[in-house]
C-alpha cells in the first residue's frame, strides 16, 4: 500500500495533505529551515507542520509562507512522565495523524515523541540517513533533503524554488516597527544595524573564555562604530541584542563616543527584530541568528566568522542581498579574534547598502519568492 498522504485514525487510513518537519534548533537554524519548508510546500501544495522547541520558533515563524500549525516543547530531555508540553504535542500529533515527516534533527532526542505519536518509520525521512554533501551550504542541504520522500510516499513533481532562505514581514510587524522606531526618535533617518554579541558571548557574562569562538574585542567594535559614524553621518545607528548584552552594548557604546548610537537590546522581541531587519540599510555582525535572519530579508551585511565554515553558514537569502564574509587565523586555526577591525571597516566600506525605504515601508521586499 502506497501511504502518501494517509492518516490513521480509528485504525483507518484517511488523508492527511500537511508534510511534518521536526526541527528544535537555535534562532538562527530555524531561520535556514525556511529553505526546506518552502520546498515542502512547494511540492505538497500544503502549509508544513512544526515540531520546534525554544521560545524563539514560534514567533520567528508564526504566518510565514507555507508554515501550519506549530508545536513547541519546552525541553527534549525532560522525562516523558514530567513534561505536560510533550504529552500535549504527541496528543496533537496522534490526533492529526501519521503523515510524511521530515526529521532534521542531528540527535534521536526528539524521536521517541514520534513514535509515541503512531509516526512510522517508513514515513520519516532523517537528515542522518542523509549527511551533509563536503562543501554543501545549510540551505542547499535543507533544499536536497525536501525532495527526499520517505519510503512509503510516492515523490510528488518538484517544483523550481529559489535557493536561501526567506522571512516575510507582515503589515502588523510593519506597523508595530514604526510606531515603536517613532517612540525611540529612529523613525526619520535611515538605520544601520550593529549585532555585537551572542548566545556564547553573554553566557554566564563570560566572554573570553576558550569555548566562546565568537567573541570580538569591543575595542575593535568601537573603532568600527566610529568608522560607521564617519562614513554614514545622516545614518542612525542601532545596536541589536537580547537583553543579557544590554550591558554588553552599553560599554561599547561608552568606549565609540559617538552621537545618534542608540541600544535596542533591551526592547527587541523577535517579530519586531526580523522588521527592523527588514528596515536596516546594512548590518555589521558576528556569526550569529540576526545574520541569517538579515540575510532572509534582504538586509546587506558584513558577518565575522569565528571556528564555524563560512562554507556551511553563510548567509544567504532569496534576495540575493550583499554579503561580505570575514574570516580570522590565530596560530594556523580560525579564530575571530584574527579578524582586524581595519578589515570589518574595509569591507563595511564596500557594502553595497540598502536605500532608504520608499513612502510604502518595505515595499522592497514584500514576499519570498517561488
Amino acid at each position: 500500500m502506497n501511504y502518501t498522504d494517509l492518516r490513521i485514525f480509528h485504525g483507518e487510513f484517511v488523508p492527511v495533505t500537511r508534510p511534518l518537519a521536526v526541527r528544535c534548533g537555535a534562532f538562527g537554524d530555524m531561520v535556514l529551515l525556511t529553505a526546506l519548508i518552502r520546498v515542502l510546500h512547494a511540492q505538497f501544495q500544503s502549509p508544513v507542520d512544526i515540531l520546534t522547541s525554544g521560545s524563539w520558533s514560534e514567533p520567528l515563524l508564526r504566518g510565514q509562507p507555507g508554515v501550519g500549525e506549530i508545536w513547541s516543547i519546552r525541553s527534549r530531555k525532560t522525562p516523558y512522565w514530567l513534561s505536560a508540553d510533550q504529552r500535549r504535542v504527541v496528543e496533537s500529533l496522534t490526533a492529526r495523524g501519521a503523515g510524511p515527516t521530515w526529521y532534521c534533527d542531528g540527535n534521536d532526542a526528539a524521536r521517541p515523541l514520534l513514535t509515541r505519536a503512531r509516526i512510522p518509520d517508513e514515513l520519516i525521512v532523517d537528515v542522518k540517513n542523509h549527511p551533509l554533501i563536503p562543501g554543501e551550504h545549510a540551505t542547499e542541504q535543507w533544499r536536497r533533503l525536501a525532495q527526499i520522500m520517505p519510503a512509503a510516499v510516492t515523490a510528488p513533481l518538484v517544483p523550481a524554488v529559489t535557493p536561501g532562505c526567506c522571512l516575510e514581514v507582515g503589515a502588523q510587524q510593519r506597523a508595530g516597527l514604526e510606531t515603536w522606531l517613532r517612540s525611540r526618535g529612529l523613525s526619520g533617518p535611515p538605520l544601520i544595524l550593529i549585532q555585537i554579541g551572542n548566545k556564547r558571548t553573554m553566557r554566564r557574562g563570560l566572554r573570553r573564555l576558550a569555548v566562546n569562538h565568537k567573541y570580538w574585542p569591543n575595542e575593535r567594535w568601537a573603532e568600527v562604530l566610529r568608522h560607521v559614524r564617519l562614513r554614514c553621518p545622516d545614518h542612525a545607528i542601532v545596536l541589536l541584542g537580547t537583553g543579557p548584552e544590554y550591558a554588553l552594548n552599553q560599554e561599547v557604546m561608552g568606549m565609540a563616543n559617538i552621537a545618534r548610537l542608540f541600544n535596542a537590546a533591551d526592547d527587541l522581541p523577535i517579530p519586531r527584530l526580523v522588521a527592523l531587519l527588514a528596515r536596516g540599510a546594512g548590518l555589521i555582525t558576528v556569526d550569529s541568528g540576526p545574520a541569517h535572519a538579515a540575510a532572509a530579508v534582504g538586509c546587506p551585511q558584513v558577518v565575522l566568522f569565528g571556528k564555524a565554515l563560512p562554507s556551511l553558514y553563510r548567509p544567504w537569502g532569496t534576495a540575493g542581498a550583499d554579503v561580505k564574509v570575514l574570516c580570522g587565523e590565530v596560530a594556523g586555526q580560525p579564530d575571530m579574534l584574527g579578524i582586524e577591525s581595519s578589515s570589518v571597516i574595509d569591507a563595511w566600506s564596500g557594502l553595497k547598502l540598502r536605500q532608504a525605504p520608499t513612502p510604502e515601508p518595505f515595499r522592497m521586499h514584500a514576499a519570498c519568492p517561488e
